[in-house]
């Protein structure tokens, strides 16, 4: 068999979807690229998750009413200093790494499962094993989400994970932790369908064979990370809501137990346009945070991938 036989059989033998795992591709190896994705996300957007939960707080207080999103970055940098943008960024730290192993973990078993690695385009399967993921990382990830929330309102005291954990709970309960989980699982489920669904049919359309290409995955991520983020915006305004309540000085909103308790609250003060608060920070956010998790997830991921085939 001539050498260029060879090559062509060695090529049709690594034509497994990119997306998916090869069979060589072990679990502990993904769960470290979703945690390593997961870091990076949150880490580089995080100032601008923290203006998001300011514009979506109810009822703040004057100095914390901004006109847009320069507004915003100005006041709080001239005001607070330009570090307190960055306030709570360690619980996402150590909630994020370990929240994305198993979101990234459980994404790929589920889709590996639902034969969605197979040749061809599984948007069902993707959209499954996206809503199984976020499941999965969310129930871990919400407690942390709270801590960080707390910590991102205008005139939070707390100064660290800890502090800030001890003291919701010893005045609320680890009820408070988990308060907003239903709300969040109604928004990142759909969230997260439509993110992967999207990701996976723009990547298929985008970059026809198999291969890492980091340009693919940016532009993938970042335009599903903004389409998914603009739908769910509504339900992220109830979930902020509730996980800041315990902040609030208002006694209708400190008393609110759900979703629906919250969107009342929502719909009865400020209307539909309430429930689309912050959406220009969230889609900002959420569209380059898309971008650099699934470009950190594809290139931990090409390099697990390369490292097993050189074995």
């Amino acid at each position: 068999m001539s050498v260029q036989e060879k090559m062509v059989l060695e090529e049709e033998d690594n034509e497994y979807d990119y997306e998916g795992l090869p069979p060589n591709f072990s679990l502990a190896a993904n769960m470290a690229a979703g945690a390593f994705a997961g870091v990076a996300e949150h880490s580089v957007m995080y100032p601008i998750d923290l203006l998001k939960t300011r514009m979506q707080v109810m009822s703040p207080t004057p100095a914390a009413i901004y006109t847009g999103l320069g507004n915003a970055i100005a006041t709080i940098s001239r005001a607070e200093g330009y570090l307190s943008l960055w306030r709570g960024l360690s619980s996402v730290i150590v909630g994020a790494g370990p929240a994305h192993a198993v979101y990234f973990a459980t994404y790929e078993v589920v889709k590996q499962q639902m034969g969605g690695n197979a040749a061809g385009h599984h948007p069902l399967a993707a959209a499954t094993s996206g809503a199984c993921a976020t499941i999965a990382s969310d129930a871990f990830m919400n407690p942390f989400d709270v801590i960080k929330q707390r910590m991102q309102v205008h005139g939070s005291v707390y100064t660290s994970l800890t502090q800030c954990a001890r003291s919701v709970f010893r005045n609320e309960g680890l009820r408070a932790f988990y308060v907003s989980y239903p709300t969040t699982l109604a928004m990142t489920v759909p969230f997260t369908a439509l993110q992967f669904t999207a990701y996976e049919s723009i990547t298929k359309f985008m970059h026809r064979r198999p291969g890492y290409d980091p340009l693919t995955h940016c532009t993938a991520g970042g335009l599903a990370g903004g389409i998914a983020a603009a739908a769910t915006t509504p339900l992220d305004v109830i979930k902020t809501l509730l996980q800041t309540r315990g902040s609030s000085t208002d006694a209708e909103i400190r008393s609110a137990k759900g979703l629906f308790d919250a969107a009342g609250i929502i719909a009865r003060r400020d209307g539909a346009k309430g429930f689309f608060r912050g959406m220009k920070a969230r889609v900002v956010t959420a569209a380059p945070s898309t971008a650099i998790c699934w470009s950190a997830y594809e290139v931990a991921k090409a390099y697990f991938i390369r490292a097993e085939e050189a074995k």
